[in-house]
């Protein structure tokens, strides 16, 4: 199959990254296949680019993959990239053909949900509700109030350490304009993101937070974005009390909203408990693969 590749131009464009993208079309001009690489522009990630590459199944085994992989890789590594990496459901296709083109397995991530329905609420709501000395949780909706800005973009330092196998993953930095624009980027489609935040009343310092999107109608299944709590504030069961006081307020907000997603590294045992403990229910895993461009 004769196949041809046309770059195309992103629209998406911030100041945390931006995209390139191929069409390939077959003989005819039907489109069979694309591939977008992100450039993430953080002062300690300008090494590292995400795959997004999709191919027609009538189209595959035909050559239409490597192609557009060939050129993805190309551009990144034009770019001073030294890392690509993607993420595939494990055991699929996708899998066998990154491991045949020398992508190395360095993730795995297990994605669970939480069917509301079948919460207990009583449980959980006496765990959201009770006193953790030392500390009060905070919540707001969307972007996070400016009295707050600071300690919020502060307490994403819970998130440096979190596990990332052997991704070569990078650190990211996070300030008052980066969390205000991640918020405003849920908002721009239409969804709802509520916050809850853990605050130390010693010094008024955030020590830890929860995030989770929602469908803008309100029903469907919310996911779950960053939990993270400091280190030095670990082991005092703060991230189980903060989720546990989404599920209920978010339950109670969204009647009709169906369940909870989220995604865990399975390096990252302490995170895997907590929803273990919440009653979250495995759904697929998915598998990150890199591939070293140097």
């Amino acid at each position: 199959m004769s196949v041809r590749l046309t770059p195309l131009v992103d629209p998406e464009q911030s100041a945390l990254s931006h995209r390139l993208a191929w069409l390939a079309s077959d003989a005819d001009g039907v489109p069979v296949g694309s591939a977008f690489v992100r450039l993430f522009l953080g002062p300690n990630q300008r090494h590292l680019s995400e795959l997004d590459l999709q191919v027609h199944p009538s189209a595959r085994r035909r050559g239409t993959g490597t192609l557009l992989l060939h050129a993805a890789a190309d551009a990144a590594r034009a770019d001073g990239r030294r890392s690509l990496v993607t993420e595939v459901d494990e055991g699929s296709p996708g899998a066998e053909f990154l491991s045949a083109r020398g992508f190395a397995a360095v993730l795995t991530t297990t994605y669970t949900r939480l069917a509301l329905s079948d919460v207990d609420v009583p449980a959980l709501a006496a765990a959201g509700t009770t006193p953790h000395p030392g500390y009060e949780l905070v919540s707001w909706d969307g972007t996070v109030p400016d009295g707050w800005a600071e300690e919020f973009a502060r307490s994403h330092r819970a998130m440096d350490d979190m596990p990332m196998g052997d991704m070569d993953h990078g650190h990211v930095d996070w300030d008052v304009d980066r969390v205000r624009s991640a918020a405003e980027a849920v908002a721009r489609r239409g969804e709802l993101l509520y916050t809850v935040a853990v605050v130390d009343t010693a010094d008024g310092s955030m020590v830890g937070y929860s995030e989770l999107v929602v469908p803008g109608d309100g029903t469907g299944d919310g996911q779950h974005y960053g939990t993270g709590v400091l280190p030095e504030h670990r082991g005092h069961g703060l991230a189980y009390w903060m989720k546990a006081a989404t599920i209920v307020r978010v339950r109670d907000r969204y009647p009709d909203l169906a369940g909870l997603c989220t995604d865990t590294a399975d390096d990252n045992a302490p995170m895997r408990a907590v929803n273990d403990r919440l009653g979250y229910a495995p759904t697929h895993r998915t598998v990150r693969y890199q591939l070293d461009l140097g």
